[in-house]
């Protein structure tokens, strides 16, 4: 096994042979395109739609919607990624959509206990001092909060899902079918995931240390889905942090419609370099290694 094909990632290999059959590069470039242009379209689609039904404040565009509804149609609108992943499947590759998640029953069993694994660190880091917290603003009150959780866990998850099925899922299985190197199948979605992050009007002098920390997120999602051979872990390490950052606490913006609290500032109010960023990525990198030591990967 060379240095760069670990043993570790043997489980990647029946993960990815059901991209095999059909690895033609012109397949997956068609796959990328149109599951990215359904998405787009029928994405915002449903964004304006929910967000309407919530109305917004006068003269507000939709992009600064931070409502409840226009929050759930963002991340709903990402059920078009998951249907474009299986139109592209399906059309383009000849495969069964449940193969891009690998085995039903191994994604499921290795997404609870990464979740816990994660969730459990965590409460740890966050119990412990020293307790630093900027001034929260209330979100939704809580009776109201409470009322919205079931369908906004659910919501999340088909945001999160919808990522880790493109991303980790068919992308990274595809180019892995043409090539060995994890250089090229990790760091090729990892590199189209951070670029997707890439917004340096809502971000200010942050948006290039997003776009590193989204790159670094996208390799470890990529080395959890190689060690496992499942989107299980990948899936639940997403989940957490998305969950934290749009149902707990968010800053202002579209995605804050749902959370509980909300920071004072946006991403582009701090300095640029501002190590709340890096304070983020520490937490993933220690959910990482939660989630490798819980499922002894």
């Amino acid at each position: 096994m060379s240095l760069l094909r670990p043993s570790a990632y043997a489980p990647h290999e029946a993960f990815v042979a059901p991209a095999r059959a059909k690895p033609a590069l012109w397949r997956l470039a068609v796959g990328i395109l149109g599951t990215g242009a359904l998405y787009m379209i029928m994405g915002s689609a449903i964004y304006v739609a929910f967000a309407a039904l919530d109305g917004g404040p006068a003269g507000a565009s939709w992009e600064d919607l931070g409502t409840p509804m226009a929050t759930l149609g963002l991340l709903v609108g990402f059920a078009f990624m998951v249907i474009g992943c299986f139109g592209a499947a399906s059309l383009l590759h000849g495969r069964d959509f449940a193969s891009l998640m690998g085995p039903r029953a191994r994604f499921w069993a290795s997404f609870r206990v990464a979740l816990v694994a994660i969730l459990a660190v965590e409460f740890v880091i966050f119990a412990l001092p020293p307790y630093v917290m900027p001034e929260l603003a209330p979100g939704l009150a809580l009776p109201r909060w409470l009322l919205f959780l079931p369908i906004s866990l659910a919501a999340l998850f088909i945001q999160v899902f919808a990522e880790e099925i493109f991303f980790r899922g068919y992308i990274q299985q595809q180019l892995a079918a043409r090539f060995a190197s994890p250089l090229v199948w990790m760091v090729l979605p990892s590199a189209l995931f951070a670029f997707g992050h890439y917004d340096p009007q809502g971000m200010g002098g942050n948006a290039l240390m997003v776009v590193a920390w989204s790159f670094t997120f996208g390799l470890v999602a990529a080395d959890l889905t190689a060690r496992t051979g499942s989107l299980g872990p990948a899936t639940a390490l997403h989940f957490a942090n998305n969950a934290f950052g749009i149902l707990l606490v968010s800053p202002p913006g579209p995605l804050s419609g749902l959370a509980l609290y909300t920071l004072p500032f946006t991403l582009a109010d701090l300095p640029a370099g501002d190590p709340l960023i890096l304070i983020d990525l520490g937490l993933i990198l220690c959910g990482w290694l939660a989630i490798r030591l819980a499922l002894k990967v």
